[in-house]
Parts: C-alpha cells; sequence; structure tokens
C-alpha cells in the first residue's frame, strides 16, 4: 500500500492566502451586497505596458510561420532575454554577472520554492520573521525543518531571525550558524529595506561561516532611496556565497504571464568530498530535468521591458503603485496607525490596534471595512500583531479602503 510524503503531513492548515481566500469567499457570499476592496495578496491591477503587448503580438506572429516558429525554449533561457537581464539589471550597476549565469523560469516563486532541492536534507536554514511562507514550506516539504510547535509557530531545526519595529525590521546575524540564509529586501511583508552596507555585513558574514544567501530580489523596481541596493552582487565578494531571484510579476505586471530568473555565479562552489562543485551546474542539472522553459512569447515580452519605451512604461507602471504606497502609509499615520514601509516597495505594514491579533484585526476589517488584508502571523511568529496592505490595487479603492479603515 502506499503512504503519503510524512513531510507533507506535517504542514498546519493550508497556504496563508488559500486560507484569505475562502474566508473572503463565505463573507462575500453572506453578503452579497458589499463592496469588498482587496488590499491583501500582492496580485497587480494593471493592464500589461503597450511595449509588451506589442512584443506578445510579434511573437504569436513568429509562431504562426513556419520559418520563425520556435519550440521548447533552452535549458536556460533565450539568449536575447539573458542578455537583456545581464546588461540592463547587472551590468548596468557594477555587477559582474555573465549571460550564462541567469536562469530563465515561470517565477520566483517557484525558483524559491525549488532552489533547496540542490542543497543536503539537513542542510540548516534561517529566515527572516517574518517571512514569505514559501521559504519555509518548500523546506519542510523536503524534510529539512524538523517538528512544528503549534504554540510557537516555529519549526525546530529553523533559524528564526526576527524583525519587528524595535530592530527597525532588520535581522540581526544569527547566534547559530546556517548554510542558508534567506534574504528578501525590500521585504515581504514588511515593506523595510537595507542598506548597501548592512547587506555587505550579511555577504561578509556567509562568506566568512560558508553560508549561502539566496536573496530574493522580487521588489527591486520598487526602491527610491540611493543607498538601497538592487542586487546582492552590488557587494564585493557576493560572486562567492550568494544566489539572486528575480522576477517580473510585481515590476511588470507579468503575474499572469509568469516569468522570472535566478542568477547563480560560477564562482559559487563548494568542496564536498575532495572535489571542488560548481552551484551552478547543480542548478543547471535541475532545470534541464525537470522544467522545459518559459514560453517564448513571454521571454520575448521580458525582452521588451528593457527596450526603451518598455522602460519608461514600466517606470510609470510603477509609479503609481507606489503613489498609492504613500497615500495607504500616510494615511494609516494620519489616522494613529503605527505604519511602516511603503517607501521602497509596495508594501504597507501596520501595527494592529488594541493589542488584536492579526487574524481578529482581519476579520474586523473584513466584516467592519468590507476590506481584504493579510495577518502579519501568517508571515511568521514575530507578524503577530501586525498586518500588510498592498498598493497594487487602484488609487481610487486605495482612498476609499482608506476612508473605511478611518471611519472604523
Amino acid at each position: 500500500m502506499y503512504r503519503a510524503n510524512e513531510d507533507y503531513l506535517k504542514l498546519p492548515g493550508s497556504y496563508l492566502f488559500s486560507t484569505i481566500a475562502k474566508k473572503v469567499s463565505a463573507f462575500q457570499a453572506e453578503n452579497p451586497d458589499k463592496k469588498i476592496i482587496r488590499l491583501g495578496i500582492g496580485d497587480v491591477t494593471l493592464p500589461l505596458c503597450p511595449a509588451v503587448i506589442e512584443a506578445l503580438h510579434k511573437a504569436v506572429d513568429e509562431q504562426a510561420d513556419p520559418a520563425t516558429f520556435r519550440g521548447y525554449a533552452p535549458d536556460l533561457g533565450y539568449e536575447f532575454l539573458r542578455h537583456a537581464m545581464a546588461e540592463n539589471d547587472f551590468r548596468a550597476r557594477g555587477c559582474d554577472i555573465a549571460d550564462d549565469e541567469i536562469f530563465i523560469s515561470d517565477g520566483a516563486k517557484s525558483d524559491s520554492a525549488n532552489i533547496q532541492e540542490i542543497f543536503t536534507k539537513n542542510t540548516k536554514l534561517a529566515v527572516c520573521d517574518p517571512v514569505y511562507p514559501v521559504y519555509v514550506d518548500s523546506n519542510v516539504m523536503a524534510g529539512r525543518c524538523g517538528d512544528y510547535d503549534a504554540e510557537t509557530g516555529m519549526w525546530s531545526n529553523v533559524i528564526y531571525m526576527p524583525c519587528t519595529a524595535e530592530n527597525g525590521f532588520a535581522p540581526e546575524l544569527p547566534s547559530e550558524t546556517p548554510d542558508i540564509i534567506y534574504l528578501c529586501f525590500p521585504n515581504n511583508p514588511t515593506g523595510s529595506a537595507i542598506t548597501k552596507d548592512q547587506l555587505q555585513v550579511w555577504v561578509d558574514y556567509a562568506n566568512k561561516v560558508g553560508a549561502v544567501i539566496i536573496f530574493d530580489a522580487a521588489y527591486e523596481a520598487y526602491i527610491s532611496e540611493d543607498n538601497v541596493p538592487h542586487s546582492v552582487f552590488e557587494c564585493e565578494g557576493a560572486r562567492t556565497c550568494a544566489i539572486e531571484l528575480r522576477s517580473f510579476s510585481k515590476n511588470a505586471g507579468f503575474t499572469g504571464l509568469r516569468l522570472g530568473a535566478t542568477i547563480i555565479p560560477h564562482d559559487l562552489k563548494v568542496k564536498q568530498d575532495g572535489e571542488e562543485v560548481e552551484l551552478h551546474r547543480l542548478w543547471a542539472r535541475r532545470h534541464g530535468t525537470k522544467y522545459n522553459g518559459a514560453p517564448y512569447i513571454v521571454q520575448r515580452a521580458g525582452e521588451a521591458c528593457y527596450s526603451e519605451a518598455g522602460k519608461a512604461q514600466i517606470k510609470e507602471m510603477v509609479g503609481t503603485y507606489m503613489k498609492n504606497a504613500s497615500y495607504i502609509l500616510n494615511g494609516l499615520k494620519d489616522a494613529g496607525y503605527q505604519a511602516f514601509g511603503g517607501v521602497n516597495s509596495p508594501y504597507v505594514w501596520l501595527r494592529t490596534p488594541d493589542n488584536m491579533t492579526s487574524w481578529e484585526f482581519f476579520d474586523h476589517l473584513l466584516t467592519k471595512a468590507n476590506v481584504v488584508g493579510t495577518p502579519g502571523s501568517g508571515f511568521g511568529p514575530s507578524g503577530e500583531h501586525y498586518f500588510r496592505l498592498t498598493a497594487f490595487g487602484s488609487y481610487e479603492n486605495s482612498v476609499e479602503a482608506l476612508d473605511r479603515i478611518r471611519a472604523l
């Protein structure tokens, strides 16, 4: 008789955003006349920019012509997109990244979940707390996190690095030495950012203790301050200790198209059984075995993001969302809330009022204001008594949501 994977059975409840969706659907069914404003899940709402639409149409037409038809994509992705990314996202910022160190994928969520496969099962991971749930959940599925304590919300074999208002939502170097360090800046969910000097400390630490940083740069397009790095590879020594995840979802609105990339330098090596092993080679093997590549038309759409027209249109799109973020942040502060983020990130992180738990505040906001956000506890134990709102709605809905919150 077959058996289910016991590591999957360890996962508590359902995925955070699935739980939210069920609660909202139940409320809407009971209150069909209520207009619900959704500032919870980080899905974009603006349409794809004209340069991307034009590239999609052109690529679709190419697929109709035998002379230009494309089937399976190359394992690493098409050279035209990898080159555009390397030039614009890295070399233009002084980062020494080669085209072949970029692996094109269907999004940062998939890569952040799958990257753990190239490490041993007894690998010790450190995560910011609160944290994007996929980092931890994917390692639980791999049998790496030990046992779950329902009272603390912690896994026994995970190093948690608290990020709260008291430490500026910036993690401190852990007392216990990790093998893998997950960092996401600008951060999801707190909306915080760290300076280049702060990130350099982590790079130096990882090189010193022999750890690997998995750096999620999904929100780098929202950075507005000059001293905030767009890439971990802006730091000296990062090529020997870091992997970077990139996404087109939030910066270019590709949540429906699905496109991302993982960057693994050839210099990132581990000595094992007398052999020096490139992690680049392992990820290439995994990529070639388990993945057939992002569609040609989507990769052409990604390339269009780096055209002059595409850059200008995406900058305008990001500016629209950041206008929302600024309004939400300042509106909450004016209403007496402690609110953070919203400057280098489309996320605003607030402390719940009256010592409410984050799920109590979720229910309060949904039933009394008909506004949906995300409970901070869903991101980890240090997220309790915090709450996340996103700037991905329309400006009109952002204004209306804040009016409703003020009226509570």
